[in-house]
Formats: structure tokens, sequence, C-alpha cells
């Protein structure tokens, strides 16, 4: 029987792609082995995953029809009792069921429009930091003007203008909220184009788009995990403040919502506190899970911040 050797190109990838394989690895246990020393990253990590599982599992725990106005189980504004938990609506659904099934929007808001931030910012500042001159300063002047300017002012104005949709909020988040990520990313990237490597890596004819891809990106993506961790947070609460305006999708149910529902219900004056206090918490709750998160993910990269554990 013939054994046909191995050639010799093909063993050297598959050893180099081990190695780089190998080295992730070593790098993300590294990383959970310092994470994990933070016990407020811990409560942080440990609430979000238990909502998420939540949000996940809303139609089997509640079912579909929870947002129904026609089918619903009790009368108006029920107080807290053992069939309903958190009381109802003022169309008589269970806010325990509307609770968790706004999880799955608020979340899924909270992170569209966080990526959406965290990737026009990380494009327009490694751009920007790379290629300098005149360019970068048209687009750290652009930048700037969308720094100045109110976020929630902005976002307000598209949603307005553009039908109420979901996936509106998420674009009205995204586009008015990255100037912060582009400024950090643009410092970074300078930062790493002074190091020596970077002057080997164009004397060897490395392009611009290879070093920005292969040398910029990976050294900036800690800055933009941290970012991102910090920015879902931030998402979550603008798309509750858009919703608590009226200028959410009235089709869907959200925590921000549901607020907006308790204070066109009257819930302040008339003393319905059920009605106004879960949604707030949940809020309150998931974008305090988030920025400890992202505070010990910073704690982990970045060491001289000198984060408390």
């Amino acid at each position: 029987m013939t054994i046909t050797p191995v050639p010799k190109t093909a063993r050297t990838t598959r050893s180099a792609s081990s190695l780089a394989w190998a080295r992730r690895r070593g790098s993300v246990a590294r990383f959970w082995r310092s994470y994990r020393t933070h016990r407020a990253g811990l409560f942080g990590l440990g609430a979000l995953a238990l909502i998420a599982l939540i949000a996940l599992a809303a139609p089997l725990l509640v079912g579909g029809d929870v947002q129904s106005v026609t089918n619903a189980p009790g009368t108006a504004l029920e107080s807290p009792s053992g069939e309903f938990p958190l009381g109802t609506d003022q169309f008589g659904r269970s806010l325990l069921g509307l609770l968790v099934w706004g999880a799955r929007i608020s979340l899924t808001v909270g992170l569209l429009a966080a990526a959406l931030s965290v990737a026009i910012g990380t494009l327009v500042g490694i751009v920007s930091g790379h290629y300098g001159g005149w360019f970068s300063t048209v687009i750290m002047r652009i930048t700037d003007w969308f720094l100045v300017m109110p976020t929630l002012v902005l976002a307000i104005v598209l949603a307005t203008v553009m039908s109420r949709s979901i996936w509106t909020v998420i674009l009205a988040i995204g586009v008015t909220s990255w100037p912060t990520t582009a400024r950090l990313v643009r410092a970074q990237t300078i930062a790493v184009e002074s190091r020596p490597y970077i002057e080997r890596a164009r004397a060897l004819g490395g392009g611009h788009s290879h070093i920005m891809t292969r040398h910029v990106l990976p050294n900036v993506m800690p800055l933009v995990l941290a970012q991102t961790t910090l920015g879902i947070s931030t998402a979550i609460l603008t798309e509750a403040t858009l919703a608590f305006l009226g200028l959410g999708d009235p089709t869907v149910v959200s925590w921000g919502g549901m607020l907006q529902d308790a204070r066109e219900a009257g819930a302040v004056s008339s003393g319905h506190w059920w009605y106004l206090a879960p949604p707030g918490i949940a809020i309150a709750l998931v974008a305090l899970a988030f920025t400890l998160c992202g505070r010990a993910i910073e704690a982990v990269l970045n060491p001289k911040l000198g984060v408390t554990r």
C-alpha cells in the first residue's frame, strides 16, 4: 500500500493555522480568567444571561397571544394578585407576560443599534486615522458636528420623518450615536500606526487595506468590544425614550412602549404603580448589567484604568 506524502506547503499552512487557533484559545482563556475576578462583571453577565434566556423562551413562557387586546384574560388595571403577579394593563393584559415579551424587542433594538453605531464609528475612526491629512480633517469636522448635536434630538427627528417601525428606531439610534466611538478608534489607530511593525509592513509592500484590516483592526478590537457593551445600554435607554414619546413601533411590545401606555392610561396620577414600576426596573437593570460588563471588559483589556472589582 502506497502512502502519499503530504506536501510541505500544506503541512506548513496547517501548522500555522493550528498555531493561530491555539493562540486565540489561549487569549480567550486568559481573558476569562481575568474577567471572572471582577465580581461586578460576573453579576452583570449572569443577569444578562438570565434575561436573554427569558427573552428567547418568551413564546414558550407566555405564548404569542399575550399582546392580543381582544383576548385579554383580565379586566383593566387589576392590581397584582395570584393570577396576575404584576397586575394588568389598561386592556386587561398580563403585565408579567408583556414584560417578558417586551424583553425580546428591547434587547434586539439595543444589540442591533449598538452594533450599527460601533460599526460606523469603527470604520470612520480607522479610515480617518490611517489616511490623515485634509481627508481626516473633513471627516473629523463632520464627526464633531454630530458630537455636539444632542443625540436624542437627532434620533427624534429621524424617527419622526421616517415610518414608525422597529427598524426606524434602530437606524435612528445607530446613525446618531457613532461619533464617540469614531474619536476613540481614530486615536487608537494613530497610536497603532506609529509603531515600528507598521513601517515594516509598508516597506514589504503592504497596501492600505492590508494595514487597516490585518494590523490596525485587530489592535482596536478590544476598544471596540468594550465600547459595544457600553453602547448597548445607551441604545436600550434611547429606545425606551423614543417609545415613551410615542415614536416607537405601535405594533410591537417593548418596555418603553409599556411606559408610554401607562402614561396614556393615567397610571401616574391614578396611583397604579404596578403599571409603571416593572418596565422601568427592567430597563434600569439591563442598562446596569451592560454597564457592569463593559467596565469589567475595560478593566481586563486595560488594567491601567484601575477599575474596582
